[in-house]
């Protein structure tokens, strides 16, 4: 491409992604030069922009390359500023960005020739990185290369080929990756010293540093992204990565099927594992330091028909919001969850179906009650994260450490807040509410639907009633929902069945929020999660029915009498408000309200039934 003189000549948006110019936000059709968007930027000065376009008209580059090189200004920074100049979104190129497996769509003659390059494909949208992303032309071509819906970003011209010239030069997935990061960008921290066991063949080629790239490619890249989960799975065709981002799972990349052997022995090796064990479902754990961050990882391995699958649970104290208002609480919900905290006794529970969130809010109340005057103990399985002013143990069942023996333990030990990680069995059911009756605060989870399920659930543990009402302060039931990502945001119609669903049917025609989708956001329309709760606190009325056992449909009723709002009712004020998207919401709550009712009738059948039987008995006996 030439380069026109910067003094006088306007220039195209593709030069302006090459580091020429590009059109002034403010004077739509105007050409605006680099370094005058530069100016405005405040990277440089007019004598600095003077300097360098002089050493520009003398080496015949490009400004913006120019620059670059220099260290006057990163390859991010640049396309930020000709992406803000442009009215477009910008990238800079990575690993972990772009799916290599896509760049065959193309081939590297037509890249070339477009500047462009795929970078990841979600949902038929394929996401393309080009040096001019508004030439209407080339997304054209582009459309009919690759069959599928367009968006494109901004991408530097240098940035593009370097990527273009590694694919074209025969490099796999698997081969940029392995050169994109060094053994020392991710550090495994060795916490004890332990025998490995004799080194095999398999663990040499583990030795080698592709292997350890590989991992460490991963690792950095789940990271960055702030994915909950690395799924490391066998198939057919070799082996699949995948990495969880706000409950849903994403591809990562597909190494050939030799290195999926190598790539779980690294992972057990670093995991403390038994790498010769492949029948047997193991557990370890892995504390690295990544970018400069501590970072635990917990590996679970399962033997399955193709292979050993490995997951890694990530547990980045970066990502654990600990203040109750950072979670989602409405003031009114919150408020009601600190008066149950702040009693001195009793017991308070956390429920909803794993990966729900449990475990961080009940991080979170330790937090509000933490205090050097206090003595809080937990029991949890395992331990995620460390706490200040708090002593943590975990469960060990190998060796019969049960969560009811550590509990029995914990009450000899003076404590004053016990956190009990998970009431899984009658035992601990029954030691748990003991101790919130003899004067001390008891935080524990529980899995049932919603907050009025926790009653029932204890009560089939064989929680006597009158313990139980004198024990709960009271239940919170959550979920997970994705937020909208502000970056996509756009309105849309619900159909009248949401709309109906949600219990909305009077708002037909009223516009909602969703995310289009984007390139921050991997094309899901979605970025982060916040928490919907359902907060049950135990009203002296709703005592008094606990006591009498009184069945959930009712135990609901008084709760709603009270002003008291269900999972899906929080949730849809959550669309309401733009939070999130009504579709998001009716995935990730249930009506429990029809479920009540539904409940209340079988239960009124089986009495009616029951009573006509009995009326039928008494006649034939007349």
């Amino acid at each position: 491409m030439s380069q026109s003189a910067p003094q006088s000549s306007p220039v195209t948006p593709a030069s302006a992604a090459a580091g020429g110019g590009a059109p002034s936000p403010g004077t739509p059709g105007r050409r605006v030069r680099l370094g005058e968007a530069l100016v405005l930027e405040g990277v440089l000065t007019q004598e600095q922009l003077a300097r360098a376009l002089a050493q520009q008209k003398n080496s015949g580059r490009l400004l913006g390359e120019m620059l670059v090189e220099q260290n006057v200004i990163s390859g991010a920074h640049l396309v930020q500023v000709l992406a803000r100049t442009l009215g477009v979104k910008g990238v800079q190129l990575r690993h972990g960005l772009i799916d290599p497996t896509l760049f065959k769509l193309f081939g590297a003659e037509e890249a070339e020739r477009l500047l462009a390059i795929p970078m990841f494909k979600v949902h038929g949208t394929l996401t393309v990185a080009m040096t001019d992303p508004q030439n209407l032309p080339k997304i054209d071509r582009i459309r009919q290369l690759t069959n599928c819906r367009v968006r494109t970003v901004l991408a530097i011209e240098a940035n593009i080929k370097e990527f273009i010239k590694k694919y074209a030069a025969g490099e796999t997935s698997i081969d940029a990756f392995l050169t994109s990061l060094s053994e020392q960008d991710v550090e495994v921290v060795d916490r004890e010293s332990v025998d490995e066991g004799p080194t095999t063949d398999l663990d040499k080629m583990v030795a080698g540093s592709p292997i350890i790239n590989l991992v460490n490619v991963a690792l950095l890249t789940a990271i960055r992204d702030k994915a909950s989960d690395i799924h490391i799975e066998p198939d057919k065709k070799g082996s699949r990565i995948r990495y969880r981002i706000d409950g849903v799972l994403r591809d990562l990349m597909k190494p050939p099927a030799g290195m999926h052997a190598a790539i779980v022995s690294r992972i057990k090796v670093i995991g403390k594992m038994d790498v010769a064990e492949k029948r047997l479902p193991q557990e370890g754990r892995v504390h690295i330091v990544a970018e400069g961050r501590e970072i635990d990882l917990r590996v679970s391995s399962m033997p399955t028909l193709l292979g050993e699958k490995l997951v890694l649970r990530i547990l980045d104290k970066a990502n654990l919001k600990v203040r109750l208002d950072e979670l989602g609480f409405r003031p009114e919900a919150l408020a009601s969850f600190r008066r149950m905290l702040e009693k001195p006794h009793g017991l308070v529970l956390v429920t909803g179906p794993t990966g729900s969130g449990k475990t961080t809010t009940l991080y979170s109340a330790l937090d509000l009650v933490r205090s050097p005057e206090l003595n809080i103990v937990t029991i949890e399985d395992p331990v995620e994260y460390q706490l200040d002013l708090v002593n943590q143990t975990h469960v060990h069942d190998q060796i019969g450490l049960s969560f009811a023996k550590a509990l029995r333990s914990i009450l000899r030990q003076d404590p004053d807040v016990i956190m009990v990680g998970e009431i899984r069995d009658q035992e601990t059911a029954h030691v748990a509410v003991q101790a919130a009756l003899t004067g001390h605060l008891v935080l524990a989870t529980l899995h049932t639907n919603d907050a009025v399920g926790a009653v029932a659930r204890l009560l089939d543990m064989g929680i006597e009633p009158y313990l139980l009402s004198s024990a709960l302060n009271g239940v919170v039931a959550q979920r997970l929902a994705r937020s909208i990502c502000p970056s996509c945001a756009t309105k849309y119609y619900p159909s009248e069945k949401e709309l109906a669903d949600a219990g909305l049917a009077d708002k037909v025609g009223r516009a909602f929020r969703k995310g289009g989708g984007c390139q921050s956001c991997h094309d899901s329309g979605f970025q982060s999660r916040f928490g919907v709760y359902e907060v049950m606190e135990v009203t002296p009325e709703l005592r008094r029915m606990v006591h009498k056992a009184c069945p959930s449909h009712e135990l609901r009723a008084e709760f709603r009498k009270w002003g008291g709002r269900t999972l899906r009712e929080e949730g849809v004020a959550a669309a309401l408000d733009g939070q999130s998207s009504l579709e998001e919401v009716l995935r990730v709550t249930t009506n429990e309200d029809a479920d009540a009712h539904e409940e209340g009738a079988a239960k009124d059948k089986i009495a009616k039934d029951a009573a006509t039987a009995a009326a039928a008995v008494l006649k034939e006996a007349a």
